[in-house]
């Protein structure tokens, strides 16, 4: 019997961006209550994008463990040594960000691209910030090769299309993200204020929330006159 596949990619926000404002990641809970059927959710950090930093790992489990059982999969230091059993135990997989091209490779030398995507298919739900939500495209832009934003353009591809968080938190990203999709040089995708997150439910737009009233989400897609065209997209506000 197929099961619900989902993935929440926030453009940012969460515990490492919004620690007084726990909107997103409540909401995500919730949503792995429903969907996997535990009142704690086990729930699995992977900052790897961040070299797994020692206080970022301390700051999900200081978020996480008074509502979930919390855990975290360190590469740089690692102790799993069956990932692929380790992410399928989940109910969550909760990716922090960083540099994205880094993360990437570090995953792909170790297999999780591969265990990620078996959990992924078993219905364990994929969320993250930031690297932790560009990563689930087939690209996007990112800042993994200095300040300068590049695009890329080997994410994982368990989404199609192209992706730009931080729209509205950097000041180049939206200008950049347009001129690439309306060039072709990426495809059409999805941008995502700080505070808002976009929730795909087999591999389709299914919600757009948002820990602030104003953050919100657009599809991005190349127009006739040379352009690109920005669509907002309706955004729940979870307060």
């Amino acid at each position: 019997m197929d099961v619900p596949r989902w993935i929440v990619a926030m453009g940012g926000g969460g515990f490492s961006m919004e620690p007084e404002n726990p909107l997103l990641d409540d909401a995500l809970l919730d949503l792995a209550r429903r969907t996997r059927g535990h009142d704690r959710p086990r729930v699995c950090f992977i900052g790897t994008a961040s070299g797994d930093a020692a206080g970022y790992i301390a700051d999900f489990h200081a978020a996480f463990e008074p509502k979930a059982e919390a855990s975290h999969l360190d590469l740089f230091a690692r102790t799993v040594e069956d990932i692929d059993a380790f992410l399928l135990d989940q109910d969550v997989v909760y990716v922090g960000g960083g540099n994205t091209m880094n993360m990437l490779a570090v995953w792909r030398l170790h297999g999780v691209d591969r265990a990620l995507r078996t959990a992924y298919e078993a219905g364990v739900v994929m969320a993250g910030l930031s690297a932790g939500s560009l990563c689930w495209f087939e690209g996007g832009t990112t800042d993994s090769f200095g300040p300068r934003l590049r695009p890329i353009h080997d994410g994982l591809g368990f989404l199609a299309g192209s992706h730009c968080p931080h729209y509205d938190g950097e000041p180049g990203r939206r200008p950049l993200y347009q001129a690439l999709v309306a060039r072709g040089e990426l495809p059409p995708g999805y941008a995502a204020d700080d505070g808002a997150a976009l929730v795909f439910r087999d591999e389709g737009l299914h919600a757009v929330v948002g820990s602030r009233p104003a953050a919100r989400a657009y599809r991005v897609e190349p127009g006739p006159d040379g352009e690109a065209v920005e669509t907002e997209l309706e955004t729940r506000f979870l307060g």
